[in-house]
């Protein structure tokens, strides 16, 4: 046997397997401070990635933020002049025009959106569990889990709707308790109902934490916007660094950390 025939240790994936197995083993702690500052190290890590994947979750979710209807009367001044002089036909055209936008808007923003949202939710989980993440996680659940995914946006939607309507304290109690549904419904692949009860029953006893890193990072945000609009994208992705942090954490707090890269 030669030399040259001698296999060749790969060392850049036993240097990466090691930077995963400490990553793993590596206990992270379901507290305020823990997430948000395991979130800044996770962002700084994997920043470039990351960033693209902010910006192109922007992008996405914009048309959404664009097509607003303004309802307020007092902009509106009509008198009889104008209105025997108002082109019936063009506002018909348009009225209509107006109805096919705005249905489009809702299937966009009801069918399409969700499905990146939670595939950049999972993005960061990959990142806080030490796997680089892939942009084909963004659209994954297209072809994997889109009715899970749709289902359990719909749903939790409707279930954070329908407690602000009786009292906002009920409102936010339920969206704390179910901001682990997306992360579930990708990473564990469990269908709308039960990732919801399971995110009812994992964030039980972090309730006040989830809630603080939500005060929190709405003035993260506002501190983002204030430097320039271009800060808004890191504080985006540090908060959802710091949430896929909070998650990973409960998961190993509940004895369920080695959850699976799919």
């Amino acid at each position: 046997m030669t030399i040259s025939s001698l296999p060749v240790p790969n060392f850049d994936h036993q240097k990466k397997m090691n930077k995963m197995e400490t990553i793993n083993q590596r206990k992270l702690q379901p507290t305020f401070d823990g997430s948000y500052g395991n979130g800044w190290k996770v962002m700084g890590e994997y920043f470039l990635v990351l960033l693209i994947t902010v910006i192109l979750l922007g992008i996405i979710v914009s048309p959404t933020q664009i097509f607003r209807i303004n309802l307020d009367g007092s902009h509106h001044y009509w008198n009889w002049e104008e209105f025997t002089n108002f082109n019936f036909g063009r506002f018909a055209v348009f009225g209509t025009l107006a109805i096919v936008l705005g249905i489009f808007m809702l299937a966009y923003t009801l069918l399409v959106v969700p499905v990146f949202k939670y595939g950049a939710d999972m993005m960061f989980v990959h990142a806080v569990r030490g796997t680089r993440p892939q942009f084909e996680t963004l659209v994954s659940g297209f072809k994997e889990n889109y009715l899970y995914i749709v289902f359990a946006s719909l749903l939790k939607m409707a279930l954070v709707m329908l407690s602000l309507v009786f009292c906002i304290v009920p409102g936010i109690v339920v969206a704390c308790r179910l901001v682990f549904v997306s992360y579930l419904v990708m990473d564990k692949k469990l269908d709308p109902i039960i990732a919801i009860e399971e995110s009812w029953k994992m964030t039980r006893g972090y309730g006040w934490t989830i809630f603080l890193m939500g005060l929190i990072s709405f003035f993260i945000h506002i501190f983002g916007f204030l430097l320039l609009f271009f800060g808004i994208i890191p504080a985006q992705m540090w908060v959802k660094s710091s949430f896929a942090s909070m998650y990973q954490a409960v998961l190993q707090e509940k004895g369920n950390g080695n959850g699976k890269n799919e």
